[in-house]
């Protein structure tokens, strides 16, 4: 038994450790701030970071394959999304064209990425730089300021509480249900179905995969278009929370996925790690900047310094675990 557990711990040690921070840090917040320990601030972390949770979800996908994947197109693409969505909405198109139509634009944008990385073998730092770039052009061709939302059913999907049974009146939003529903999907392809193994192959040895007889350019396609169907999700949820469209939403938001990746116990190299690990490095996101927000006196910037210095550490025991088990 003891042994069993020693293999466990050693086998998700970088989950475990996300999972611990994730406590301390909000354990400490909540002695420095004691309204924090309202159920409803919990809740608020997944309010306030349900567009993150959807783009960490598929970035993590992405960084499993390997090959240095990487995508830096996610914000671009919410920006993309919000606005051509709002714009499409201020003209009359109902919200039930809008919204199929801007799923299929995130999944086709994703995978014109991975074809371009997979067949033409442009670096995918180079490759989801140009999806970057030209995401956030097209969003201010469409208008270089915010459109705001007035339909009636984005209003209603956006100001609809959901109440939390026994939880003091405890709420969420429908948009809010977004990220857990994407997670758990995560989740199955990843654990349970022959596409997930592929990913994990890629991520471990690409060459090696390629001789098993994987389909290895197919999923690395579908990977990008995945991570596609996350931002263009991430977008719908980001403009119904605001109730509207602008080319600067979402600005550096595909650093702050990347970093909850890697806090999340994901290694860079690829082939190890999970969303579970995910979802706690964008709490641990989250429940910094509430932190920030209950002082009221420290700067915003200090998220990103406590963010860097807790993806520094993680990226530091992933190398030392990288080195113990290579030598042992």
């Amino acid at each position: 038994m003891v042994q069993r557990i020693k293999l466990y711990i050693v086998q998700n040690g970088p989950l475990l450790l996300t999972f611990a921070v994730f406590l301390l840090v909000y354990f400490v917040g909540a002695q420095m701030y004691p309204v924090m320990q309202k159920p409803q601030v919990f809740f608020n972390l997944f309010i306030n970071d349900s567009s993150l949770l959807l783009v960490s979800i598929g970035m993590t996908m992405v960084i499993l394959s390997g090959g240095g994947g990487i995508d830096l197109s996610v914000g671009g693409v919410i920006a993309l999304v919000s606005t051509a969505s709002a714009a499409m909405l201020r003209s009359g198109v109902s919200p039930y064209v809008v919204l199929p139509l801007m799923i299929v634009m995130g999944v086709a944008l994703g995978a014109l990425m991975g074809w371009i990385i997979q067949y033409l073998k442009v670096q995918p730092f180079i490759a989801t730089l140009m999806g970057l770039y030209f995401t956030r052009g097209m969003a201010y061709i469409i208008s270089l300021t915010s459109v705001t939302i007035k339909d009636a059913v984005y209003k209603k999907i956006a100001l609809t509480p959901i109440y939390i049974p026994f939880m003091e009146k405890a709420y969420i939003y429908p948009t809010t249900l977004v990220g857990p529903i994407m997670l758990l999907i995560a989740i199955y392809l990843l654990s349970f179905s022959r596409f997930g193994r592929t990913i994990y192959a890629m991520g471990n040895n690409e060459q090696s995969a390629l001789l098993m007889g994987l389909a290895v350019p197919r999923t690395k396609v579908l990977v990008y278009a995945f991570s596609g169907l996350c931002s263009a999700l991430a977008g719908i949820v980001f403009s119904m929370s605001l109730l509207a469209g602008y080319g600067q939403f979402a600005t550096g938001m595909e650093l702050d996925s990347i970093a909850s990746v890697v806090i999340g116990g994901t290694s860079l190299a690829g082939g190890v790690g999970n969303v579970i690990g995910t979802l706690f490095g964008v709490l641990i996101h989250g429940t910094i900047v509430s932190i920030l927000q209950f002082n009221g006196t420290l700067s915003s910037w200090w998220t990103r310094i406590g963010v860097g210095v807790l993806t520094l550490i993680a990226i530091g025991i992933q190398s030392v675990t990288y080195i113990k088990r290579k030598h042992s």
